[in-house]
C-alpha cells in the first residue's frame, strides 16, 4: 500500500536577487526540517534570507490551511523542505554612464522562488536500514595480521638458509 505524500508549496516570484545568490541560501534549508530551516534562515547574513523565510512561513501556512479545508491528518512537526528552487525570471536592461560619452549595457536579474514543504514517510522504512547497516557492522574485517606472520615466516627462512 503505497501511501501519497502531500506536498505544499509557496512562490515569491521577480525577486531582485540573482538566482545564484539566492541557489546559495536556497541550498542551507533543503532537506532541513521546517522548524530548524527557520532558525537557519533567521541566523542567515544574505540579504534574500529575509525572504526566503517569508516564503517558508508561507508554505508552512498554506500546508495547515489545505489540512484543515481538505481534512487530512498532517503533523506540522513532521514537515521538512523538500523542494527550494531559484528560477531565472525577465532581466532588466539597464545602461551605466562610460567614459567619453559612452554607454555599457548590463542587465539586472530577477529571480523567482519556489518553496515545497512535505511531510516525513513512515519510519517503518529507517528500522529496516539500521538492522542492515548492524548486519554489516557485524561481518569480520579482513586480517592484516596473517600477512605479517607470512612475510616474517619467510624473512625466518632466508636467516636460516645464509646461517646454514
Amino acid at each position: 500500500m503505497a501511501v501519497e505524500t502531500k506536498e505544499f508549496r509557496a512562490e515569491a516570484r521577480f525577486q531582485r536577487v540573482s538566482p545564484q545568490k539566492a541557489r546559495l541560501v536556497l541550498n542551507l534549508v533543503k532537506g532541513q526540517g521546517v522548524q530548524k530551516a527557520l532558525e537557519t534562515l533567521a541566523f542567515t547574513k544574505k540579504r534574500i534570507a529575509p525572504v526566503i523565510h517569508k516564503v517558508l512561513t508561507s508554505a508552512l501556512d498554506n500546508a495547515k490551511y489545505l489540512s484543515d479545508e481538505r481534512g487530512l491528518d498532517l503533523d506540522v512537526d513532521n514537515l521538512f523542505v523538500k523542494t527550494a528552487v531559484a528560477n531565472e525570471g525577465p532581466r532588466m536592461k539597464r545602461i551605466r554612464p562610460a567614459p567619453m560619452g559612452r554607454a555599457f549595457r548590463y542587465q539586472r536579474r530577477l529571480t523567482h522562488i519556489i518553496v515545497s514543504v512535505a511531510e516525513r514517510p513512515e519510519a517503518e522504512g529507517l528500522v529496516t536500514k539500521v538492522v542492515a547497516a548492524e548486519a554489516k557492522a557485524s561481518k569480520p574485517a579482513k586480517k592484516s595480521a596473517g600477512k605479517t606472520s607470512t612475510k616474517t615466516a619467510r624473512k625466518s627462512t632466508v636467516k636460516a638458509k645464509s646461517a646454514a
